[in-house]
């Protein structure tokens, strides 16, 4: 599993990371990282958005889920089997966020590993694929605007990750949970309320914790799912009914 790991994640990041140094000598390292995060969710991009869609969607079902609850609330079973034959019915994933959110644990692993595990600033010969054997030359900045060097800790990148988690989540928790009522509603917006507080306070002790690239990579990421967001409602919410 970990020579997997390894070969799919760790080694290829390890090298795009030192092929966007070569390719752009003139950025420091934590520029680098805000270049490579931009690739990673452009790359998956595609995930997000139908994530995302799936998201505006389910708020248009709210009425006809609480009907089949309501119809099936004596057997649970029945009810989540119905459940999922109305998702299947109007081509929604219902899981599509989850996965997104799944796919991003390896990325940070990576990342982890670029810069605390692969000996940054020297350049791990062994690391390097064959045609990138030049590429040894390299002697990495690790300060970031001068400033900061990215392979130790932060309190300010720390805190500006979370705040930027913050505005990412409030953002995203307006537009799922503005339109919703009763009970279902009451329990969404619990939820988004702990999500608020809880998760930008989890980010910046994960960002701080680890290293300030990971920081970087929080708060290149936050800023790409706001814009992301605003992008997808102004394409997509509109061409769907919400009730």
């Amino acid at each position: 599993m970990a020579y997997l790991y390894n070969t799919i994640i760790f080694q290829p990041f390890y090298n795009g990371f030192i092929f966007l140094m070569k390719t752009f000598p003139f950025f420091d390292a934590g520029m680098i990282v805000i270049i490579f995060t931009i690739i990673i969710k452009i790359i998956i991009l595609p995930l997000s958005i139908k994530a995302s869609k799936a998201q505006i969607e389910m708020k248009s079902t709210e009425k006809d889920l609480q009907l089949i609850k309501e119809k099936y609330k004596n057997d649970k079973n029945e009810q989540s089997k119905k459940t999922m034959e109305y998702y299947k019915e109007r081509g929604i994933n219902p899981f599509a966020s989850i996965f997104i959110l799944l796919i991003q644990f390896p990325i940070l692993i990576g990342l982890y590993q670029v810069f605390i595990k692969s000996g940054l600033p020297k350049i791990n010969e062994v690391l390097l694929y064959p045609f990138f054997s030049t590429f040894i030359s390299i002697i990495p900045n690790m300060m970031f605007l001068g400033l900061i060097n990215i392979s130790e800790k932060s309190i300010v990148l720390a805190l500006i990750a979370g705040i930027t988690t913050y505005f990412q989540i409030s953002h995203a928790s307006n537009s799922q949970t503005q339109t919703s009522t009763g009970t279902q509603g009451d329990i969404a917006k619990a939820m988004s309320i702990q999500m608020k507080y809880f998760f930008p306070i989890l980010m910046t002790f994960i960002a701080y914790t680890i290293s300030s690239a990971i920081a970087i990579y929080f708060i290149t990421s936050n800023l790409f799912a706001i814009g992301q967001e605003i992008y997808i409602r102004k394409k997509y919410h509109k061409d769907i009914t919400v009730v």
